[in-house]
């Protein structure tokens, strides 16, 4: 899989519940390590990578177009998704 980098990220409220900011979450997207779409689902993508100071993040967004990402949850990554990776 190729890992997604949008020209266009729309953020619901909610994914600053946790403080991170758009730039947390567009450093995140730049090199992910893990990028990936959640079982179950048909468009809720959960990617973790590391924000602006080194933290592992988790994001959860949905596709809108091939170039724009609806962001609705960022936070500290949790255990259960910290082992996950894809090979790029």
């Amino acid at each position: 899989m190729i890992y997604n980098v949008f020209t266009n990220y729309i953020f619901h409220e909610a994914a600053f519940k946790h403080n991170y900011t758009e730039v947390d979450v567009r450093t995140a997207f730049m090199k992910p390590v893990f990028d990936g779409l959640l079982e179950d689902y048909d468009n809720k993508f959960l990617l973790t990578g590391f924000d602006a100071n080194g933290n592992l993040i988790e994001i959860m967004y949905n596709l809108i177009d091939e170039n724009t990402a609806y962001i609705f949850h960022v936070m500290e990554c949790r255990k259960v998704f910290r082992l996950l990776r894809n090979q790029y």
